[in-house]
C-alpha cells in the first residue's frame, strides 16, 4: 500500500487503475495507510445510497458541477470549489440530481478498507452484493426507506 513521492498525472490512476462504481467513474490518485484520494465522474442521476464508514472521515471537492448530499433528512448542494465533510459515523447519501455530469475530487482518511472495497466492486451491478461487499469492507448501507 504504501507509495513514493511523485506525481499522479490527471489522466492516469494508480498502477493504471479505474474502478466503475456505481456508475460512477473512481480514478484513484493517492493511496497511504494514512489516506486514499480519488477523482470521480458522477453523471446525473447517478447516486452513492445513504451510508455510515464507522472508522473512516471523508470529504469531497467539487471541481465541476452541483451534487446534493443528505445528511438524515437535511439536503446541501455543493457547487464548484465547496468542500462537502461526511465525518466518521455520521450516515450521508450523494446524489446527481442536477442534469449534467460531475465532477470532483474524493478523500477518506485513514485509508483503512476502501481502496480494496473499490477493487472489489468495479464492475457490481447487483444491490444486494455492493451491500454484501461494503459491509466486508467498513462501509454500511442504511436500508432503503420505507414506501
Amino acid at each position: 500500500m504504501a507509495q513514493d513521492q511523485g506525481i499522479t498525472k490527471a489522466a492516469d490512476g494508480l498502477n493504471g487503475a479505474s474502478w466503475n462504481v456505481v456508475g460512477h467513474t473512481y480514478t484513484p490518485k493517492l493511496h497511504s495507510e494514512n489516506a486514499f484520494i480519488w477523482h470521480a465522474v458522477i453523471p446525473d442521476g447517478t447516486f452513492v445510497p445513504p451510508h455510515v464508514h464507522p472508522t473512516q472521515d471523508e470529504w469531497i471537492t467539487i471541481l465541476k458541477g452541483t451534487l446534493e448530499v443528505e445528511f438524515g433528512g437535511d439536503v446541501y448542494q455543493a457547487g464548484p470549489g465547496d468542500t462537502v465533510r461526511m465525518p466518521m459515523g455520521v450516515a450521508h447519501g450523494i446524489f446527481n440530481r442536477s442534469g449534467s455530469t460531475a465532477t470532483c475530487v474524493f478523500g477518506v482518511a485513514p485509508s483503512r478498507k476502501l481502496y480494496d472495497l473499490f477493487c472489489a466492486l468495479d464492475g457490481v451491478t447487483d444491490p444486494e452484493e455492493l451491500v454484501r461487499l461494503s459491509a466486508l469492507h467498513e462501509v454500511d448501507f442504511l436500508p432503503p426507506p420505507s414506501e
